[in-house]
């Protein structure tokens, strides 16, 4: 946060200007657009707003406490173990900053300052489930197994159809082989939920270390990916299976599909590399290696594995090099001396291919000093003299072997070790992906281009404002509004809206200065504000398309934001409203295909699929490519029971690149 300063100058310069009011309502309001753009996830600019309000009052405790929150979500562990403290130094009994600093502190390893925090928690809140199993997870981490096993299973005592508690003590019976144990836990974990990817994973891992039961561990991974499509270490770890099971087909398509998922995936790319040498396939082989290589020049599998394709295609040259620079970070790797004997035989350099492989026998005895931290890596190094690097040792055998078989995703030092139940730990419900509706496209400053598309969407009514340069941003088009990370971008908004304070207060003011103020309010989160700017540019002209479109976008968000807060009543009032700002835009505009879609999404969100159906088919009508609207549709047929109108739509969908569809076609074609 180098740049707050400036930030910070400007917002008070915006406050000042823009609320003429006491310095309680001030605060009041920044906190709430604080608050705002914390649920929205937008956890810098968040940070930003909680400036503003401890620079003003620096005693209140719940700025720190949601800035700590923010800072945890960045993974900034030590600045919410910081403001979590500021906070409950102002406030001590805020539960939740006890726990928000436990986490932090856990995250730091500081396991036992972490479990005095959640004792402090448990003090008011005894049965909190999330405290509970955090403090288990603390103790486990300590090494302390009776008391991790005694707060487990005072978990499980409170909530016996948590799956989560389930799944950290079938860790901690891993821990201490009781397999058997484990086994139970998992298996009661996956009664409770089908959908507990963690528990699938744990399973394959007890399948494989312990009875090498390749089958089960392939059902198990085929469930975990099931649920969780979209990551790429899943595909890696199943083709390993399916390769162990001889279906090299599987394997191949396997890590195919990862790499469309992260094309710079090494291990998938290695692995990939190591098949198709298998089967022979040297060129492409070849090219595998060498974009691993070209994002990690020091990956020793890699080179040791061109070089042997390199020799084989017959450029003797460049098998040397790479052999030269494996021989160099493991100097006594027999294997190695011996491929580069044979590249320097078949190229006719006798002298030096007769050195090579007396090398190669010598140490064909000796064993290989390895790096305990990473055994991929060169070995580790004693610069202090000391004698106290990190090293193990391995048998010539292992080392070859290891240079040239499948990597796999959790410990590279073994294809055997495919998992790591370790690993999978604290935000248990994190692992199932929620399906949900793909939400409504708004008018925005800023859009998240992806590889599917590349820019924001088309609106004539957009494209006309922004030709005639009567904004201070050109705006876009898009149902995914990126986070606002960057403070400059922030700061450039505060700046905007005195801009445009000074402008109408000097001016007679239209109805465009009131859209473009508001259109920074929106960024910033601030949505009363922006409503009432653009109540004020309807006033002025009542056929401003863009107006209500977005004052519609403006109600939906603030009705999400108090979703929680309201009844069903005011509500479905709510609804009404962003309704009827999209009817009015189908009245000015009846060829927008997004209002049409968003209205969709309005009445689908509360139910009224029937509504919401015919939205969603007159969008299509008007432009048939509409990747969200097949989407949201498909959505909705399933609701109403239409499995096969869903099944067409959603596919439709995933071919025009809308990613979920996939998800949901694979959990409703496994019912």
């Amino acid at each position: 946060m180098q740049k707050l300063g400036r930030s910070l100058l400007l917002a008070v310069i915006y406050i000042i200007s823009s609320i003429s009011v006491h310095a309680q309502i001030n605060t009041d309001q920044v906190m709430r657009i604080g608050q705002n753009n914390l649920y929205f996830e937008d956890y810098v600019l968040s940070i930003q707003y909680f400036n503003q309000v401890i620079n003003v009052k620096p005693h209140l405790a719940r700025p720190y406490f949601l800035r700590a929150i923010a800072k945890l979500n960045l993974d900034d562990y030590q600045g919410a173990e910081s403001d979590a403290t500021l906070a409950l130094e102002r406030n001590p009994f805020i539960v939740d900053a006890w726990e928000v600093r436990g986490v932090a502190r856990q995250n730091l390893g500081k396991d036992k300052e972490a479990i005095e925090d959640y004792d402090k928690a448990l003090e008011m809140l005894p049965e909190s489930r999330g405290l509970l199993y955090n403090k288990a997870v603390a103790q486990h981490n300590m090494k302390d197994m009776d008391g991790a096993k005694s707060t487990f299973g005072q978990l499980l005592d409170r909530y016996p159809n948590f799956e989560g508690g389930y799944l950290g003590r079938a860790r901690l019976r891993l821990e201490e082989k009781d397999t058997v144990g484990a086994l139970s836990d998992i298996d009661r974990a996956l009664d409770i939920n089908k959908n507990a990817v963690n528990g699938y994973i744990m399973r394959a891992d007890i399948a494989i270390n312990g009875r090498k039961d390749y089958k089960s561990a392939l059902e198990d991974m085929d469930n975990a990916i099931r649920l969780q499509p979209q990551y790429a270490g899943f595909f890696i770890n199943r083709a390993f299976l399916r390769y162990a099971t001889d279906d090299f087909q599987g394997a191949f398509a396997d890590y195919d599909y990862a790499l469309q998922l992260e094309p710079q995936n090494t291990m998938a790319l290695f692995n990939r590399g190591i098949l198709r040498a298998e089967v022979h396939d040297t060129n492409k082989a070849i090219d595998d290696f060498s974009t691993v290589l070209g994002l990690d020049p020091y990956d020793y599998k890699a080179l040791y594995n061109r070089s042997m394709l390199l020799a084989e295609i017959g450029d003797f040259d460049g098998a040397i090099a790479d052999l030269d620079k494996v021989i160099s970070a493991y100097p006594d790797f027999a294997a190695a001396y011996f491929v580069r004997f044979d590249v320097k035989r078949r190229k006719g350099d006798m002298t030096g291919a007769e050195k090579d492989y007396n090398k190669s026998l010598a140490l064909a005895k000796t064993e290989v000093q390895v790096s305990a931290e990473d055994r991929f890596s060169p070995p580790a190094r004693d610069t202090d003299g000391d004698g106290t690097g990190s090293t193990s040792t391995e048998t010539q055998e292992e080392v070859k072997r290891r240079f040239s078989s499948l990597n796999t995703i959790a410990d590279n030092s073994s294809p055997e070790q495919i998992f790591n139940s370790k690993d999978i730990r604290g935000k248990v419900q994190d692992r199932n992906v929620t399906v949900e509706l793909e939400p409504m496209f708004a008018v925005t400053y800023y859009t998240s281009p992806t590889e599917l598309k590349l820019s924001g969407d088309y609106v004539k009514e957009v494209d006309d404002i922004n030709a005639t340069r009567m904004l201070r941003f050109i705006l876009q088009v898009t149902n995914h509004e990126p986070s606002m990370s960057d403070e400059d971008a922030a700061s450039a908004h505060f700046s905007s809206i005195n801009y445009y304070n000074s402008y109408i207060a000097s001016h007679a003011p239209r109805a465009i200065d009131y859209f473009g103020r508001a259109m920074d309010f929106m960024t910033l989160r601030d949505y009363d504000n922006a409503i009432a700017d653009l109540d004020r540019a309807i006033a002025l002209t009542p056929d401003f398309t863009l107006a209500y479109l977005v004052r519609a976008s403006a109600r939906h968000k603030k009705s999400i934001l108090h979703k929680d807060k309201t009844d069903r009543h005011e509500q479905m009032a709510q609804t009404k409203m962003v309704v009827a700002d999209l009817d009015t835009v189908i009245k000015l505009s009846p060829v927008m295909p997004i209002a049409w879609y968003n209205k969709g999404v309005a009445l689908a969100a509360e139910g009224d699929y029937t509504s919401a159906l015919q939205a969603f088919n007159r969008a299509l009508e008007l432009r048939p490519d509409f990747g969200e609207a097949y989407f949201n549709r498909g959505y909705v047929y399933l609701y109403l029971g239409n499995r096969e109108a869903a099944f067409s739509d959603l596919s439709r969908a995933g071919s025009l690149g809308i990613v979920p569809s996939y998800n949901l076609l694979k959990r409703m074609s496994a019912k």
